[in-house]
């Protein structure tokens, strides 16, 4: 065989239907806004994988994401200074329901300590009555004679105004003033000049206040003018 023949022999057309088939299997998918997307491949031993490919994303996109990471910062700072208020409101709060009842319980204890104080001057000042009834007692019993009696109870009784006095306990005035319904309780009426009208003639029992405020009444006689159709009669 000369080389002519080689030459032809080896360059010789491929019979059709011999040629290799050339295949490309294009893995690459896109949606309908042309943006690539994960797909699934199969490599031939029946397992899929998924193809990672990173979405390509429109410049409006990536702004609203970044505007959506920024508010979303701004909410969690925003919430942790709330609740850091919060705890400063709590912390205030309980300092003065503290302070508050700390306060209610000074205020007690001062005003249980004045009534305290209040009813020892009160039982201090009431002492001496006891020992002038102590003395009448005496008197009366080394002479029965009435005066030394009626010497006794008058100092005792003197000493019992003086220790109201010492209080605060003051007597009504009545025997001449005129009435006043508001410190004074008629117990009856009696025919009277005309100068004395409407004036206390005498008084039944004392009345006393404490403080500007009344204890209780003076019960009086008051002095009324009689009628000219009544004198006649």
């Amino acid at each position: 065989m000369n080389g002519n023949e080689f030459e032809a022999e080896e360059f010789a057309e491929e019979p059709e239907g011999r040629e290799e088939e050339i295949r490309f299997d294009d893995k690459r998918r896109f949606n309908d806004r042309g943006e690539r997307v994960k797909v699934e491949v199969n490599d031939g031993t029946g397992t899929g994988k998924a193809e990672s490919a990173e979405q390509a994303k429109s410049p409006e996109v990536v702004s609203l994401e970044n505007a959506l990471k920024e508010v979303s910062l701004r909410c969690e700072a925003a919430e942790g200074k709330l609740v850091e208020v919060q705890k400063r409101f709590e912390a205030e709060r309980s300092k003065l329901e503290s302070e508050t009842s700390e306060m209610r319980e000074r205020m007690k204890k001062t005003l249980a300590q004045r009534a305290e104080a209040d009813r020892f001057n009160f039982l201090t000042a009431l002492l001496p009555v006891l020992d002038n009834l102590n003395l009448a007692i005496e008197a009366s019993e080394r002479d029965s004679s009435f005066e030394h009696l009626l010497t006794g109870v008058k100092s005792t009784e003197r000493s019992f105004r003086q220790a109201l006095m010492n209080v605060g306990v003051e007597p009504v005035k009545s025997v001449g003033e005129l009435f006043n319904p508001e410190v004074h309780e008629a117990v009856d009426m009696v025919d009277c000049k005309e100068e004395d009208e409407g004036k206390i003639l005498a008084e039944y029992s004392s009345g006393y206040t404490f403080k500007g405020r009344l204890l209780r009444p003076a019960r009086v006689q008051v002095g009324t003018v009689a009628s000219t159709g009544t004198a006649a009669e």
